[in-house]
């Protein structure tokens, strides 16, 4: 009884024995020369080095998609620094304080990416000023205690940044805006010693832009250099 086996190209077989690598480093042709040899093994032999090597596969594949996650967020962080950051010397340009809330309402909010940006101040009087009534709708004050009832809270605000998705924001707050909104940032405002408090708002259309388990660093720190700016011009 005879035999035939089959034969690679001599010209193939030639470059696989020089170069091995090129199958070592192709996933799919190991994979399917390791299922031709438990095939041939039959099903009454377990080859341990093949359940080995598919663990090892295993956790190779969840340590790239760490990686690639670990990368993606990475970038992520970097353009949210350059936003914040481009947004921050925008907000330092205006030389007076009608022009720093018309910068406000607008290439702030543009460079941030909401549609829109409200600056609310608490005050005894309960009214708005006149004069500040004229500088444009980004600036809203409201009663004392305005933030805690806001955001729901017991008590003072517990944190400097909130994020929440909203099913549309307060009209009185936001105007025409507020019912395309679904996602809002809160920032708490120290605006200095006697007096109250101020929050600086930003409603987006994207009910992912601002969420609970977002990081806050980043609007923690464009929310500092802001109060700053505001005391300079309340002074």
């Amino acid at each position: 009884m005879s035999s035939t086996t089959a034969l690679i190209d001599p010209s193939l077989r030639a470059r696989l024995i020089a170069s091995p690598e090129t199958i070592l480093e192709d996933a799919e042709v190991m994979r399917a020369l390791v299922a031709a040899n438990e095939r041939t093994m039959g099903a009454n032999i377990v080859d341990m080095r093949g359940i080995a090597m598919e663990r090892l596969e295993a956790r190779l594949d969840r340590l790239e998609e760490t990686h690639r996650s670990v990368i993606a967020a990475a970038y992520d962080n970097l353009a949210g620094t350059n936003q914040v950051h481009r947004a921050i010397l925008r907000m330092l340009d205006p030389a007076d304080f009608a022009a720093f809330l018309a910068d406000l309402e607008g290439e702030v909010a543009a460079i941030l990416r909401v549609e829109a940006l409200r600056l609310v101040l608490e005050s005894a009087q309960g009214q708005v000023d006149p004069v500040l009534s004229r500088l444009g709708g980004v600036l809203r004050v409201t009663e004392p205690g305005f933030g805690p009832r806001y955001l729901g809270a017991e008590g003072p605000v517990p944190r400097t940044v909130t994020l929440r998705q909203i099913d549309g924001g307060a009209r009185r707050l936001y105007g025409d805006a507020a019912a395309e909104l679904r996602s809002e940032a809160v920032i708490r405002l120290d605006l200095g010693e006697g007096r109250l408090p101020g929050y600086l708002l930003m409603g987006s259309e994207d009910p992912h832009q601002f969420s609970p388990q977002h990081g806050t660093d980043l609007l923690a720190f464009f929310g500092g250099v802001f109060e700053r700016t505001m005391r300079r011009w309340l002074a």
